[in-house]
């Protein structure tokens, strides 16, 4: 994380993507556990096949998870006023992930400069798995 020059951030300005390595199993069922989150659909290929799907893949979460790392290592986490998203595809083994975002506006409220995100994860084919956004304080 580097400390943010207040004068320095510009509507249009990039935060550096953030890249994770393929999505596996192992990955899955750690999250799982740090996450509490054992639905078998992520966890277990007989269920996810029996659910219709061609194998497990990642919690939706996960990749929320991935966007928040985008963000503290851009902010602090305190500076953080709110994060959301929007799953738009499901992200499969093999997937490598890039978390992007943009400043999309620059105001201030009671005192406080703040900056609106534009956020998303994207696989190694471009294909979009969630799309967000979030306020950040300066």
């Amino acid at each position: 994380m580097t400390k943010l020059e207040l004068n320095s951030i510009e509507v249009g300005d990039n935060l550096p993507p953030l890249q994770f390595p393929a999505i596996n199993r192992t990955t899955l069922f750690l999250f799982g556990g740090a996450s509490g989150d054992y639905n078998p659909m992520h966890i277990d290929i007989d269920f996810a096949r029996q659910g219709g799907m061609p194998d497990v893949f990642a919690h939706g979460m996960l990749g929320m998870a991935y966007l928040g790392r985008l963000l503290t290592q851009w902010v602090d986490q305190r500076n953080i006023r709110s994060f959301d998203v929007r799953f738009s595809g499901i992200t499969h083994l093999g997937n490598q992930i890039t978390c992007t975002g943009k400043v999309v506006e620059k105001y201030e409220v009671d005192g406080e400069t703040l900056v609106k995100l534009e956020l998303k994860s994207a696989n190694q084919y471009g294909e979009t798995k969630i799309l967000g956004g979030a306020i950040v304080a300066l």
